[in-house]
């Protein structure tokens, strides 16, 4: 036997602050894990997504190169569809450019109004781009289409997440 006794205030004591730490962790472990998770997430060369383009394919013709990946929200998964307008420039670098209008949304299309051949066009607002994706002056897009970076893999076209580019 052990010359310190443990009185029963100091039991009920001890108890009670390791059933409280014990509830106090079950609590604020999720806020943690909440906090923490985002920084953890492995990213990286894993981020582009896969396209049915072949690379030696790709002209100087713009063409759309529609894309879909998973993206999982929470509990859902559904299934996203992208699109790109792909082509070769005159020193045969890729070029791949969101079919986002940077006015108001609506979606360009390449040679998509007679008057203006070799432009991209947005039926919305009459928003006018040259082939580089730069806007025209005097039309309402307020800077040029953004850019996704690409990479090739195995002969095929793998896009990145568009890249926003200023004026």
């Amino acid at each position: 036997m052990s010359k310190h006794r443990v009185s029963r205030r100091q039991f009920l004591n001890y108890t009670l602050t390791g059933v409280g730490g014990f509830m106090a962790a079950g609590i604020l472990m999720p806020m943690l894990r909440f906090a923490v998770d985002p920084v953890l997430k492995a990213t990286g060369k894993g981020d582009y997504i896969p396209t049915n383009q072949k690379i030696a394919d790709i002209t100087s013709e713009p063409v759309r190169v529609n894309f879909s990946y998973t993206q999982v929200d929470a509990w859902y998964e559904s299934e996203i569809t992208e699109t790109a307008w792909v082509y070769k420039d005159d020193s045969g670098e890729i070029v791949a450019l969101s079919p986002i209008c940077t006015h108001l949304g609506c979606t360009v299309n390449w040679n998509g109004e007679p008057g203006h051949p070799d432009h991209f066009f947005c039926p919305c607002h009459y928003g006018l781009y040259t082939k580089d994706g730069v806007q025209v002056a005097n039309t309402p897009p307020t800077r040029p289409l953004d850019l996704y970076p690409y990479t090739d893999k195995d002969g095929f076209l793998h896009l990145g997440k568009a890249k926003r580019r200023e004026a």
